[in-house]
């Protein structure tokens, strides 16, 4: 390592965030960046620590030792090229990814501050598209073609990964653009939607054809497309969201969390929807069902639509809070209490809380009754039991969004030269674990076709 004694002598700098007072009124991502001059004494803390936990957290294998030495340096177009070398698109991870490298990093179980390889990765790929490191490679078909259906995280670093290895890949994505979570999912003020384009552009520029608007039903793939292609690749995701099926479920008010977050997005990329088919918070109590990551996305959102006030309710326990997590310890991933920028900007946060029924008047939504539970022990050793604690009570919304997460997606028998990846045939995860099982199954393809 360039700078051995450098974690000793630096604390952890993050980039932090922009003021809540400014960026509660536009969707500009909320993240801020360091200096060049601090982003690479950050990466100086890069210890040479002999065991690099890391590189086992990350599930792309990505090597930060290697790329933050080079950064350290001064060196940002090797860094790129060591990033790139496990990482297809760092500019997704490095704004949106909970780091699990840096959960596991040495200097977390030391004193609780990890490199900041997560945004040690945007800068550097940040710099590599303003310096001009980056530029399209044709690469020698092979004459075989592939499709991938489904344009999110999984079949984006498949197609990425086939078309380097010479394959002529076709996209197919059931909506208007690429992106998939990415895009429709995630709030622009996380990611801005002009990144997800700069690399579009740059996979197209490569030879990668995207066809939109092309939804492909998994019959079709059983019978016609295998015709047409050597292989097929669903990246299709997890498009069923988990939903509450309880009394006033139809009341006008009550929706997926998807239904909001996707319609944000696309009216922010100057998409126009009718006053009747328009989700908006603004003058609303709002209510969210789910304590995770889109729970959290749907009230940086009600905020910034103009809401009245956001409350959060999860049925299950409060993770625990601080740094370690005693039923989950290191170098494992802790389970401990997660406050996003989201949360920071307000929101009443209540956990151990079952939802009964929605309340309305003239069809539309006034409130939710909820009952306070505890979890106990189940004697004969299976899941918890859930035990009702005091009287039901109503919290007063005109907005609810359930984000419970997804349903995992089940598959007919396809032929031999279909394969699945992603979310599609995992369940709902992160953004990075959906890349690398993207890459994995191009291999799978390559070895297949070879």
């Amino acid at each position: 390592m360039g700078n051995p004694k450098a974690f000793l002598e630096i604390h952890r700098q993050e980039a932090g965030y922009r003021p809540i007072h400014d960026r509660i009124h536009d969707f500009g991502e909320v993240e801020q960046t360091l200096n060049t001059r601090e982003r690479k004494l950050q990466a100086s803390r890069c210890m040479d620590c002999g065991v690099p936990f890391c590189h086992w957290a990350c599930p792309l294998g990505n090597k930060p030792p290697e790329w933050n030495d080079a950064l350290y340096k001064g060196d940002w177009e090797l860094a790129y090229q060591l990033l790139t070398a496990t990482n297809p698109f760092p500019e997704f991870t490095g704004r949106i990814c909970p780091a699990l490298c840096e959960k596991a990093c040495v200097l977390n179980l030391i004193e609780h501050e990890p490199t900041t390889n997560r945004e040690d990765e945007c800068a550097i790929t940040e710099a590599a598209f303003r310096e001009g490191y980056i530029s399209a490679q044709q690469p020698k078909r092979n004459g075989k073609c592939v499709a991938v259906i489904g344009a999110g995280p999984a079949g984006l670093a498949a197609a990425n990964a086939l078309n380097q290895k010479g394959y002529q890949v076709t996209v197919f994505e059931k909506s208007e653009a690429a992106g998939g979570l990415l895009r429709y999912g995630i709030p622009n003020f996380k990611l801005n939607k002009a990144i997800i384009d700069r690399r579009i552009r740059l996979l197209e520029e490569e030879g990668i054809e995207f066809r939109y608007g092309e939804a492909v039903d998994y019959a079709a793939v059983s019978q016609q497309q295998t015709e047409q292609y050597d292989a097929i690749i669903i990246a299709t995701g997890t498009p069923t969201a988990r939903d509450l099926n309880i009394p006033g479920r139809d009341l006008k008010g009550v929706h997926l969390a998807l239904e909001l977050l996707a319609q944000q997005n696309r009216v922010l990329a100057g998409m126009e929807f009718a006053k009747d088919e328009r989700i908006t918070a603004k003058g609303k109590d709002v209510l969210v069902i789910g304590g995770g990551d889109t729970g959290s996305d749907c009230i940086g959102t009600a905020h910034r639509q103009g809401c009245k006030s956001v409350t959060q309710i999860e049925i299950m326990p409060k993770p625990v809070e601080g740094p370690v997590d005693p039923k989950n310890p290191w170098p494992n991933f802790p389970r401990t209490l997660k406050t996003t920028s989201s949360h920071e900007e307000g929101c009443v946060r209540r956990w151990n809380i079952n939802t009964l029924e929605f309340l309305g008047k003239d069809g539309k939504l006034t409130g939710v009754k909820v009952q306070e539970i505890d979890w106990q022990p189940d004697p004969n050793g299976g899941r918890p039991l859930m035990a009702e604690k005091g009287e039901p009570e109503i919290i007063k919304a005109e907005l609810v969004l359930l984000a419970m997460g997804f349903l995992r997606p089940e598959h007919p028998q396809y032929p031999e030269n279909v394969f699945v990846c992603g979310d599609a045939a995992n369940g709902a995860s992160l953004v990075v674990r959906a890349m690398a099982s993207g890459i994995q199954t191009a291999e799978k393809v390559d070895q297949y076709l070879k």
